[in-house]
């Protein structure tokens, strides 16, 4: 049995509440909502999240970051990114060097372009250090709550770290395969949010299966090739963690993204969209994010190009996928390459 602390009890952190505990292991889960704390311990049911889904006795929830964090094992963050930062710096006189803190979290910080690891290692410079499992793959909360067999990934730099992780959480109908490529995992598992808003908007201006095909193998491409530059391996990439978790997030009508995409293909306004939303949609924040990263880079990325067009600067769905059909010819060879598309060669 291990003591698992997780923060954040939006979908995710509530559906890794439950495995855990299904598991055998004693878990905290931390929230800032006091409602949905008194909920879960009272009632077993988290009043906001996979509403309907019963918490085992095994799981409590605290607003306390130092109850949730009490003799914890495994530090699982499964709040959105953009929080991240501040709730690291929250924890961290709480980490231990002993500890294993898990990103559960799929998305970039906006302001720095850096992965969530590369925040850690950060906050956590000059004090304790533990060590960091990326877990990523397709996996929708609610799915794997219902027992849905489901496959994902935990990738660190550690591997030992890594098969713990792995034999902690791998139960009944959920899997956990590892790999020790923290870079493709955590980018995979975060721009292909921008991407499923691409494939929504696509479904959202009436447009088929050749169109969502067309998009989620020109996604991975842009994908690939950021991933690549960053020192992430290919491997990666058309596993898991990438295309696994593209083709789900694309498809899937239990993806936020995809249906923030969708909203917009109809003509709905973003934040009209999001005020109707209980939970965040990562991709809308993340695409800025990884813009810039891009541009710093030199890569060009033209899907993520029209989707930040349309996020942030207004311009119709149609328009953008007007804008991706009569780009210049190519040649879709080595695809992969990071220069490629500067260069012409795709």
């Amino acid at each position: 049995m291990k003591r698992i602390a997780i923060i954040g009890a939006g979908n995710w952190g509530t559906a890794l509440a439950i495995i855990a505990a299904r598991a055998g292991h004693d878990v905290r889960i931390w929230s800032r909502n006091a409602m949905v704390v008194d909920s879960i311990n009272r009632e077993r049911r988290n009043p906001s999240y996979l509403v309907g889904a019963q918490l085992p006795d095994s799981v409590r929830a605290t607003q306390e970051i130092p109850d949730a964090m009490k003799v914890a094992e495994l530090v699982i963050l499964a709040a959105p990114s953009h929080a991240t930062r501040e709730l690291l710096e929250t924890l961290a006189p709480a980490l231990r060097s002993e500890m294993i803190i898990v990103s559960a979290t799929k998305g970039i910080e906006i302001e720095t372009g850096k992965r969530i690891s590369e925040v850690v290692s950060e906050v956590t410079a000059g004090g304790a250090r533990p060590r960091f499992v990326c877990l990523s793959g397709p996996s929708f909360a609610k799915e794997v709550v219902e027992k849905h067999p489901t496959a994902i990934v935990a990738g660190s730099d550690d591997a030992e770290a890594a098969r713990i992780v792995q034999a902690a959480l791998s139960f009944q109908n959920l899997r956990i395969y590892t790999n020790d490529d923290v870079i493709g995992t955590e980018l995979g598992g975060s721009v292909k949010n921008v991407m499923a808003i691409a494939a929504g908007m696509v479904g959202g201006l009436g447009f088929g299966s050749n169109s969502v095909a067309a998009l989620i193998t020109r996604g991975l491409a842009e994908i690939t090739r950021l991933a690549l530059s960053e020192g992430a391996r290919l491997e990666t990439l058309m596993g898991l963690a990438g295309l696994g978790d593209l083709v789900l997030t694309c498809n899937g009508n239990l993806s936020r993204n995809r249906f923030v995409g969708q909203e917009l293909g109809k003509g709905r306004g973003l934040e009209e969209i999001e005020a109707g939303m209980s939970e965040i949609a990562e991709g809308v924040k993340t695409t800025l994010a990884v813009k810039r990263l891009a541009e710093r880079k030199g890569i060009e990325m033209p899907i993520t190009n029209e989707v930040h067009a349309v996020l942030y600067e207004r311009k119709p769905a149609a328009d953008a996928a007007n804008a991706l059909m009569t780009r210049p010819l190519k040649d879709e060879g080595n695809w992969y390459d990071a220069g490629a598309e500067v260069s012409g060669e795709d």
